[in-house]
């Protein structure tokens, strides 16, 4: 790890305006599970980290309001993730949380630093002697020709393949949730859709954000949808391990009939994923075990294996069916 100087913000303002002056090596810290582990790796290299792990209007949230819930970026995923509103009504919310990571990495993770994790596989993490486009743009994709059991199937480029790690993003991605942000140029919303990027060309760009923005908070609209919900995660072990697929499933349902569907897809693509023609596929229709595997299907069309994880397209398929039938249930 190589040196670098720390500072503490006082306020939000401060924060930004540090990071601002401070150029491209200076870098907001806040739960640092993932920067820290970057950092002893060479894969991050900031010069100044600006903490912003203790100012308090980041760290509060608050799921009772009836016209949505608030999240602010600081707040630990664990307590997030225990509130007994978002248990009861967005189990989706609550389970994206307790399925992510280990307990005592949800006890230090903010949830805007888990929505800013970087999106990393193997090759990236190793660096040299493996060509990585997220490392050194430019140098290649050790992955395409490498062991590819864990990269994506949805969302690639000839630049990258690397899986977005995260969970509590595709949970939100599926209720339509935004984030505030702020920076030197001011404040503005950014739909939670759009704040992640495909690789294309340039895939150590992964978000929307400015490199001086920071996420104050996250809002998602209050649904009755999220009553009938579930985060639906398949890894190779029961805990602290990244989805080999996972499903974000809310519907609204009357009697056995689907009259809305939200669907969104972890573990297979290179950014939270939105299986809108999925949704589209159970509209209107009776919600058997038959139309929950077709809307898996549906949600992986399009999907582009490489040499060893085409397995993980009929295990997609199969997770989103399932996460269906637990939601119905839940209905």
């Amino acid at each position: 790890m190589q040196p670098f100087t720390y500072a503490r913000a006082e306020s939000e303002e401060a924060a930004i305006r540090a990071v601002s002056a401070g150029g491209r090596g200076t870098r907001f810290l806040a739960g640092g599970t993932t920067l820290y582990d970057l950092m002893k790796l060479g894969a991050e290299t900031p010069e100044r980290l600006v903490d912003i792990s203790a100012l308090p209007g980041l760290s509060g949230f608050e799921t009772a309001g009836p016209r949505e819930l608030v999240f602010g970026a600081g707040a630990r995923m664990s307590d997030v993730a225990a509130d007994p509103r978002l248990v009861r009504d967005y189990p989706v919310l609550s389970e994206a949380l307790w399925k992510a990571a280990s307990q005592q990495l949800r006890n230090m993770a903010s949830l805007g630093g888990n929505l800013l994790q970087r999106t990393r596989c193997a090759y990236f993490r190793n660096g040299e002697p493996f060509a990585c486009n997220k490392r050194v743009p430019g140098s290649g994709c050790a992955a395409r020709e490498g062991i590819d059991r864990g990269h994506a199937v949805l969302g690639g480029s000839e630049a990258c393949i690397a899986t977005y790690p995260g969970d509590w993003a595709v949970a939100l991605l599926a209720l339509d949730a935004a984030v505030d942000v702020a920076g030197p140029n001011g404040a503005r919303t950014i739909p939670l859709e759009a704040l992640h990027r495909e690789p294309g060309a340039t895939p150590e760009v992964e978000t929307t954000l400015a490199r001086d923005e920071m996420i104050l908070r996250v809002r998602v609209p209050a649904t009755p949808l999220g009553r009938a919900s579930t985060y639906h995660k398949i890894r190779d072990r029961e805990s602290y391990a990244f989805a080999l697929a996972s499903a974000a499933v809310a519907l609204r349902m009357e009697g056995e009939v689907v009259r809305e569907a939200r669907i969104a897809l972890g573990g297979l693509a290179t950014r939270p994923w939105r299986a809108r023609e999925a949704e589209r596929e159970l509209a209107g229709r009776r919600l058997t075990p038959e139309a929950a595997r077709a809307a898996g299907d549906a949600a992986l069309r399009g999907a582009r294996p490489g040499h060893h994880n085409a397995f993980r397209i009929e295990l997609g398929a199969r997770t989103v069916a399932d996460a269906l039938l637990i939601a119905r249930q839940r209905a």
